[in-house]
């Protein structure tokens, strides 16, 4: 055995043969998947229907923590015992299905294992999402746990389970649960007119949640996230796949669509196999490949087999590495290890377990050749690479020689088209102007990092709505753009006709950070903000003004970033008023002495609205415009 990233995961010996840049093979996710497992369920209930794991309670109460315990887990033993044609060597599927006896046999019941009783999502709905991992585990092991049921326990499980149709879910990817349960009754020969109507209308939606190139907003706003990989592309693809020539048609039609994401989403992940951290639920940690693997084993990606096998094993292994499991085995609740600003309300100590849908890659079989094939290097490991994302209005952008993607933000926001803008709801997890797999965002209590704000009266404004303008890019450069209104904590919420335009441009380690300010008060000022870093991580963060900023200072965010202790965000403010143009330099680096920021351009001119900056490298000159909006390089 060679040494183990933790004592809990017993791993075999690295096989750089096959897997020159991991070590990883199908061995090691199956054991990472054993040994999680077998930590998990030391917290089991007598009856084995509750896993209740230690820490801090959701807000939906330590019962339905308790059985997210039993089903997210679940979905992990599914996944290795149907990947192993049935082989079950530890006995997952006999505890399985004992706690699926004791939760269903009088569920909603104050007891020391009845499962909570599925109801509208406003009203604990917790159960609901739970409800579909427990289904997809029965579809996917069916001939050894549901088919050796007893007949009582089969219909017990069906009543629990059909809550999830009969209750109203999240306005959002919650509609794919019950569409899961239904897949699953139909299944077994239980489908119905209820579970028809579950499946129709979660399509029905799904198909308005479509925006192009491979992505899905996740519910009737903008929110893009991971969530379109390990949701809203998961469930309907795995579905069709499991129902085979049943659902060939859809299978193709939703195939289609995963290989389009993976041809852009391969490039989201950095030389050291962390995804982007951008969204909410990032303590579900390498469930981030879960589309990934789900592309490798239908066939529906454009990746070779090693490719896929690289980015998926290198995501495992940066978080067993980095101390995701904690010291009693058990995937703690945060990124690398315990976070408290990585949560959400409904983060419970089995949330992380979502990450478990990862392990859809055992269901290629060890002779695939997702398993055979010899790793090769990850897309973004090739070149430097610059991407533009119009649908989603998204502008990835890495570099080579530190591995670093970054990933910047034109287009996602967590606003739903019924909400009102509020600053007191400033969400770091998408306002935010850029992200990366090297950096997090900042508390909200903290000074804010890649932000752009306008202060009035000495209170600064929060960016909720994004409205995007266009994106694009070139041969090593690329662009994105948007606007937005500003809004304020206290005072007036809004100010009249005041607005911020946005373009980020990136080439190589760059990023020039134009905006434009209209309709600022008189006394206003405006603050640029760069990347937070800190002494947890050897990363270069600086910024440099070109146009229309005064003053460069370094800030301090005590409660720092699921990457590091504290941070330090570099800092530009100038005063503003009525109209104007403001543009900087940024970068994010781990490269070694990097040249200083003020020598990388020689010229800057700004008429009207527009500005023209030249390159020191190659002498190139980047033009952007905003009457009308335009982005030129050449």
């Amino acid at each position: 055995m060679s040494p183990s990233p933790h004592p809990a995961l017993r791993l075999p010996e690295e096989d750089r043969d096959l897997s020159p840049y991991t070590g990883y093979a199908r061995a090691h996710w199956e054991a990472a998947a054993d040994g999680l497992l077998d930590a998990a369920w030391r917290w089991a209930t007598p009856g084995r229907a509750l896993l209740d794991l230690p820490g801090r309670p959701s807000r939906s109460g330590v019962r339905s923590d308790g059985l997210e315990g039993y089903a997210r887990t679940f979905l992990a033993a599914a996944f290795r015992v149907a990947g192993a044609g049935g082989e079950d060597p530890h006995g997952w599927l006999e505890r399985y299905a004992a706690g699926l006896a004791s939760g269903t046999r009088a569920p909603g019941r104050d007891d020391t294992e009845s499962w909570p009783l599925i109801l509208d999502h406003h009203v604990q709905g917790q159960p609901m999402v739970e409800s579909a991992s427990v289904a997809l585990g029965l579809r996917l092991t069916r001939p050894w746990l549901w088919d050796r049921l007893d007949p009582a326990v089969r219909d017990r499980a069906e009543e629990w389970l059909r809550g999830a149709l009969r209750h109203v879910p999240a306005a959002n990817n919650w509609y794919l649960f019950p569409f899961t349960v239904a897949g699953f009754l139909e299944s077994v020969g239980r489908g119905d007119a209820e579970t028809a109507r579950a499946r129709e209308r979660a399509l029905e939606l799904l198909e308005t949640w479509y925006r192009g190139q491979g992505w899905y907003a996740d519910g009737d706003g903008r929110a893009f996230d991971h969530y379109n990989g390990w949701a809203l592309h998961a469930y309907p693809v795995l579905d069709a796949h499991l129902a085979g020539d049943r659902l060939a048609a859809d299978e193709d039609r939703y195939g289609s669509r995963l290989r389009e994401h993976l041809a852009g989403f391969a490039y989201f992940f950095g030389g050291d196999g962390a995804p982007l951290y951008f969204g909410r639920s990032m303590t579900y940690r390498f469930a981030a490949g879960t589309a990934v693997a789900l592309g490798a084993v239908t066939g529906h990606t454009p990746l070779a087999p090693g490719v896929s096998r690289r980015l998926l094993s290198g995501s495992l292994r940066y978080f067993l590495h980095r101390g995701a499991v904690g010291e009693d085995g058990l995937l703690s609740l945060g990124w690398h290890g315990p976070h408290e600003a990585t949560l959400q309300r409904y983060s419970g100590p089995a949330s992380p377990y979502w990450a478990s849908k990862a392990f859809v890659s055992l269901l290629a079989p060890a002779d695939h050749p997702l398993w055979t094939a010899p790793e090769e290097s990850a897309p973004g490991e090739a070149a430097d690479r610059v991407l533009a994302l119009p649908a989603p209005g998204l502008l990835v952008h890495s570099t080579r020689a530190d591995g670093i993607v970054r990933l910047h933000n034109h287009g996602s926001d967590h606003v739903a088209p019924h909400q009102g803008e509020s600053a007191a709801e400033e969400d770091p997890l998408y306002g935010r102007q850029a992200y990366s797999t090297r950096t997090g965002p900042t508390a909200p209590a903290n000074v804010p990092d890649n932000h752009l704000c306008v202060e009035v009266a000495g209170v600064p404004s929060v960016r909720r709505r994004i409205h995007p303008l266009g994106a694009g890019h070139g041969d090593g450069w690329g662009w994105a753009a948007s606007w937005h209104r500003p809004v304020f904590a206290s005072g007036a919420r809004m100010v009249p006709a005041l607005r911020v335009e946005s373009v980020t441009v990136a080439r190589g380690r760059y990023e020039l950070r134009v905006h434009r300010v209209i309709g600022a008060p008189p006394g206003s000022r405006v603050a640029q903000s760069g990347w937070a870093t800190g002494p947890d991580e050897p990363l270069v963060s600086a910024l440099h003004g070109l146009h229309g900023w005064t003053d460069l200072a370094e800030r301090r965010a005590p409660q720092g970033t699921a990457f590091t202790r504290t941070a330090g965000v570099p800092r530009l403010t100038a005063a503003v008023e009525g109209t104007a143009l403001f543009a900087a330099l940024a970068t994010l680096t781990a490269t070694p002495e990097p040249a200083p920021l003020p020598t990388a351009v020689t010229r800057v001119s700004v008429d009207g609205a527009v500005l023209e900056v030249r390159w020191a490298d190659d002498g190139s000159t980047t033009r952007v415009g905003f009457e009308p909006l335009t982005v030129e390089h050449g």
